[in-house]
């Protein structure tokens, strides 16, 4: 992040380049900070969440929960399924699966939505570097927008998957254009 923020500052003023490297690190956050399948049980576990379901339908209430595992998409599945008294056992057994989040052992993370999810958290900074060669006081608001891109990369599944590739087009056009502008090499794979 600092190494962004001196590269951004030095190459297009002080305040052009603290929006770029606002703009990385907040961009960097969103794409660390998806919510997989461990991340909604800790959720669901949650203490303050849980005392607030009891504050607001009673204590007694009974709570259901949704899902829709990959797996079970993966076997043709198209429904949710709906969990009521197993939900917290399920949960917390995810809970403690979490430390396998990232290993071969990760069954969750074999999902193309999981492989696109972590192969973007390793392209942005490639990104935001091909950017910050290009970054000039004059285009410092196109390279800003460019870091800013991934915001649109939301969504569940599907979803999520079109708009990943809808960044990765947009950003290799937008990239082009910046090469174009500066008169530096175009071929840039992101």
């Amino acid at each position: 992040m600092e190494q962004v923020a001196a590269v951004a500052r030095r190459r297009a003023g002080d305040e052009a380049g603290e929006r770029v490297a606002v703009a990385y690190a907040e961009g960097l956050h969103k794409l660390m900070a998806y919510k997989d399948e461990y991340e909604v049980a800790r959720l669901h576990l949650d203490t303050v969440e849980r005392a607030r379901v009891a504050d607001e339908f009673g204590a007694d209430a009974t709570v259901s929960v949704l899902l829709h595992p990959p797996a079970l998409r993966a076997l043709g599945m198209k429904r949710k399924i709906r969990l009521r008294r197993t939900a917290p056992a399920l949960f917390s057994l995810l809970r403690v699966l979490r430390r396998l989040r990232g290993t071969r052992l990760d069954l969750f993370g074999y999902a193309e939505v999981r492989r696109q999810e972590r192969a973007l958290i390793e392209e942005y900074p490639r990104l935001v570097r091909a950017a910050l060669t290009r970054l000039t006081p004059g285009n410092a608001t196109a390279v800003e927008e460019l870091v800013r891109l991934v915001e649109a990369v939301r969504g569940y599944e599907d979803i999520k998957l079109a708009r990943v590739e809808e960044f990765r087009a947009t950003a290799r056009a937008v990239l082009d254009d910046l090469a174009a502008t500066a008169d530096a090499p175009a071929a840039v794979s992101v």
